[in-house]
């Protein structure tokens, strides 16, 4: 036990970076956020400048300390949470990244992954997306991080060469911050938790260690790869001339997983929902892997140092937050995000009108990379409002979708309890689109069943909190969390049986225009 009040995370996003103090009741003291560039080169290709993202974070660790005017000797331990698959290769002994960091969102390497599904024909000699799921968990797309590693290797002139000499680190965001806050050139700590390795395409989903046949296959040099440890765990501690002084880094999740733990849903079959950038849904299936048949991924919910690894079925939607940002920044419909709401609420329903925001290919569970963005439905009576309605019942739809998903998933594996079998009797929602009212009710309605929100809603970083703070005895275990979570606002469903159907089955015809749309230009 220690007696520092406060546990620090660093919350490193898709669209910014932040530092969180949280006290002893899991309450936040202090933040600071620093927006970062999105970088689109071409149609499809998504990228982040790492060492803008570096600084940012060093950044954002001297202004939360400065907000609660405390130092490093007030902080029991540090927690680092990451947008995921996002990838950054890296000079070894100058830190200078050989390429920018490849976002999760990226489709560029839709090639590698038919040249690899290619390569291993099912029986009927159609290509394989499948050959690698029983031992990873997933299946070959452009959102993980294996192939993104691969893209830079043969495509940055020397890379591969300087690669198999042993000049060149990889890893996602959680490894970039950690040898960086660690030392970085000068004895920077190369690791990862099995939440973020269990979404490479590289590790053994069962023996939590990376996978030399599958790292050959895509010619990654295992060398390159961060060691894989448990999510609560000291992995260093800061480095000497930075604010963190000899403080213990000790927790590091993906953002989802993160999120997961801070909802405390830690018996198998409680799951959450994050509403982002994207939305992830993840229900904890327990210490046994569940491979899912209905087009969800298998993944590492956490582990805590000594304890087994916890497993979840995961289901990605990969644009929820950003289509609200696509309407105020592409089309200039609202002035800022929080607007969506109020122009919704204009109409009393979307007029006709379904959008199926394709912008990156549909993920779970289509996992069609080739799908499209589509506004259907269209009449003159539709207007402004009717548009933001329809964005805003997009996430609701999609989000049923995997619901649905995984429930067959988890019935079928004996997980869970809820209404039906392996059915959820509420769904915990966090994240930035839970402040709209007018979704989480729609949400409520279209899933029927209650919708809850925690009275904190930054549970990303405060998953990633707990489990450092746990790691050094800060709190005692997952029961301190239990404890610390509280029901915020709880929505009910509302809304008559015909229209949820009649709705969502529109919404499915919708779909499948996107899915009859390809573009062989977006892709290289």
């Amino acid at each position: 036990m220690t007696d520092k009040p406060y546990v620090l995370a660093i919350d490193q996003g898709t669209t910014s970076s932040r530092a969180i103090l949280f006290d002893h009741d899991g309450a936040i003291v202090a933040v600071d956020q620093k927006e970062h560039a999105q970088i689109l080169p071409r149609a499809g290709w998504v990228e982040h400048d790492a060492a803008e993202i570096w600084r940012n974070t060093r950044d954002v660790i001297g202004g939360v300390l400065a907000d609660a005017e405390v130092n490093r000797h007030a902080i029991a331990a540090v927690g680092i949470t990451n947008q995921r698959e996002s990838v950054v290769v890296w000079d070894r002994a100058t830190g200078e990244p050989v390429h920018n960091v490849i976002v999760w969102q990226d489709t560029r390497t839709q090639r590698i992954c038919d040249r690899l599904a290619a390569a291993a024909p099912g029986p009927d000699g159609a290509p394989d997306y499948d050959r690698y799921k029983d031992r990873v968990g997933l299946g070959l797309a452009t959102y993980f991080a294996g192939p993104k590693i691969a893209w830079i290797l043969e495509n940055v002139e020397g890379a591969r060469r300087r690669a198999e000499a042993g000049e060149l680190l990889a890893g996602t965001m959680d490894s970039w911050v950690l040898w960086n806050l660690t030392g970085g050139a000068h004895g920077g700590v190369h690791a990862t938790d099995v939440t973020n390795a269990s979404r490479t395409l590289l590790m053994n989903i069962d023996t939590l260690d990376w996978n030399e046949e599958i790292c050959a296959d895509m010619g990654i040099p295992v060398s390159m790869l961060p060691d894989i440890r448990p999510s609560a765990c000291v992995f260093g501690h800061g480095r000497k001339n930075g604010l963190l002084v000899d403080t213990p880094i000790a927790g590091i999740l993906g953002d989802q997983q993160a999120a997961t733990f801070g909802q405390a849903c830690f018996e198998a079959g409680q799951a959450k929902n994050t509403y982002g950038t994207g939305c992830f849904m993840l229900m904890n299936t327990g210490t046994t892997p569940v491979r899912s048949r209905n087009g969800l991924l298998t993944t590492v919910c956490y582990q805590i140092e000594g304890s087994p690894p916890v497993y979840a079925l995961e289901g990605s939607i990969a644009v929820a937050g950003s289509l609200v940002q696509w309407l105020r920044d592409n089309l200039g419909l609202i002035a800022e995000s929080k607007d969506v709401e109020a122009l919704a609420r204009s109409v009393k329903d979307n007029g006709g009108a379904y959008f199926v925001p394709a912008f990156s290919g549909l993920f779970a569970p289509h996992w069609r990379p080739d799908a499209r963005g589509a506004l259907v439905g269209l009449t003159r009576y539709v207007n402004k409002g009717h548009i933001a309605r329809a964005v805003e019942e997009a996430t609701a739809f999609q989000t049923r979708e995997v619901l649905e998903a995984m429930n067959r998933d988890a019935a079928s594996a004996a997980v869970g309890g809820g209404p039906g079998p392996g059915g959820l009797s509420e769904l915990k929602v966090d994240g930035g689109m839970t402040r709209d009212e007018l979704l989480m009710q729609f949400q409520a309605d279209q899933l029927g069943v209650p919708v809850v929100r925690p009275t904190v809603l930054e549970t990303t970083a405060l998953g990633a909190a707990y489990a450092a703070g746990i790691a050094v005895g800060f709190w005692s275990g997952t029961h301190d969390v239990v404890e610390n979570w509280a029901e915020g606002r709880r929505w009910e469903p509302a809304m008559n049986g015909a229209e949820r159907e009649r709705l969502f089955r529109n919404w499915r015809k919708a779909v499948t225009r996107t899915l009859e749309w390809v573009d062989d230009d977006v892709v290289e």
